[in-house]
C-alpha cells in the first residue's frame, strides 16, 4: 500500500552571526544559506516532493528559507503559515502541531531549528542521526490515513536531502 502521509522536516538555511546586537529571532540568512535553500528545494521539486501545506517558525532565517522553497515550488508565499510552536519548543509540542494538521492534506512541510529538527527526525526513524544540517530536509513517508496516527510503527521510509549530499 502506498504511504498516505508525507512529512518534510526542514532545518532553516545557514544563518549569520555577524551582528551581535540582533535578537536571535531576527538573524538573517548568509548567502551560502540562500544558495543551499535553492539547491535543496529544486531537488525536491524535481522529485515531485512538493508539499500541500507549509508551516514555518516565525524566526527570520526559517521564514526566509520557507519563502525560498515556496517560490521554487510555485507555492504562493501568502499561503505560508507561521507558528510560534516551531521556534524554541519541545518536540512534543511540534508533534501536536503536526498531528493537528487536517487530513485533507497528504503532505506537510515544516521549517524549524536545531536541536528540535534533529530530535523530531530521531523520534520517527529507527537509526538516530547526530544532526540535520542547515537547509537539510528529511522526508518521512507514513502508511497512515491520518496525521493523528503517524508514528515510527507506520513509517514506510525516509530520505535525507542534505546540501551537496543525497542519501
Amino acid at each position: 500500500m502506498k504511504p498516505l502521509k508525507v512529512l518534510h522536516i526542514v532545518r532553516h538555511a545557514k544563518s549569520s552571526w555577524d551582528y551581535s546586537d540582533v535578537a536571535d529571532i531576527d538573524r538573517s540568512l548568509k548567502s551560502k544559506g540562500i544558495k543551499n535553500a535553492y539547491e535543496i528545494s529544486r531537488k525536491l521539486k524535481l522529485k515531485n516532493l512538493v508539499p500541500e501545506k507549509i508551516i514555518s517558525s516565525p524566526a527570520d532565517r526559517a521564514l526566509h528559507t520557507a519563502v525560498i522553497f515556496a517560490r521554487v515550488f510555485g507555492y504562493s508565499p501568502g499561503n505560508l503559515l507561521i507558528s510560534e510552536i516551531l521556534y524554541e519548543t519541545a518536540t512534543e509540542k511540534v508533534l501536536e502541531l503536526i498531528k493537528d494538521t487536517g487530513d485533507e492534506y497528504n503532505s506537510l512541510m515544516i521549517f524549524g531549528h536545531n536541536p528540535d529538527v534533529t530530535a523530531l527526525t530521531n523520534h520517527f526513524i529507527k537509526t538516530p542521526i547526530d544532526n540535520v544540517p542547515t537547509s537539510g530536509t528529511v522526508t518521512l513517508k507514513f502508511n497512515s490515513p491520518s496525521w493523528k496516527t503517524i508514528d515510527r510503527k507506520n513509517l514506510e521510509g525516509h530520505t535525507f536531502h542534505f546540501p551537496n549530499k543525497e542519501e
